[in-house]
């Protein structure tokens, strides 16, 4: 037996998420998509995780690449969270509207302003239920401006923290 999904979700609203933008370079395009299903994993070696719906784009673009940029999302960048996170919002463009530079490392974009970010390479993708779960070994991080505060996704809404 388990629990019914819409309670499941109103109960798991309690979680906070920090809320972060994966992003990657396939086929000529950069891909980001908004996820708050991130972790640490791991010190040795350096590894985080985050999850991905598994008909999302994204999800598409890790079966053929394996290098990714995790921008942990500032207290201020709520609106980039929500454009990132619209479905049906265009691959082309979609990336006009979010300042951002191209990490050196993994080609694919780091919003400009987060309050860290991590370069990735993945190290290990499991299947569980609607979702993909996608540990990457750590590149490299960087910290932002400490005073940025972050985004957090609780109850349903997105709030800033400091």
């Amino acid at each position: 037996m388990t629990v019914e999904p819409g309670r499941y979700r109103a109960v798991a609203g309690q979680l906070p998420g920090a809320v972060c933008v994966v992003a990657v370079r396939w086929r000529g395009s950069v891909h980001a998509t908004t996820v708050s299903s991130v972790a640490s994993v791991s010190l040795e070696p350096p590894q985080l995780l985050f999850c991905v719906h598994v008909d999302a784009r994204l999800a598409d673009a890790l079966a053929d690449v394996d290098l990714w940029t995790v921008s942990v999302l500032a207290g201020d960048q709520a609106p980039v969270a929500d454009w990132l996170a619209a479905p049906g919002r265009p691959t082309i463009g979609q990336l006009d509207r979010v300042p951002h530079a191209v990490s050196d490392v993994t080609g694919a974009m780091a919003v400009d302003g987060a309050a860290a970010w991590f370069d990735c390479r993945t190290a290990a993708t499991h299947p569980s239920g609607d979702h993909l779960i996608v540990v990457g070994d750590v590149l490299g991080a960087e910290v932002g401006d400490p005073m940025s505060g972050a985004l957090v996704h609780l109850r349903g809404r997105l709030r800033s923290v400091v």
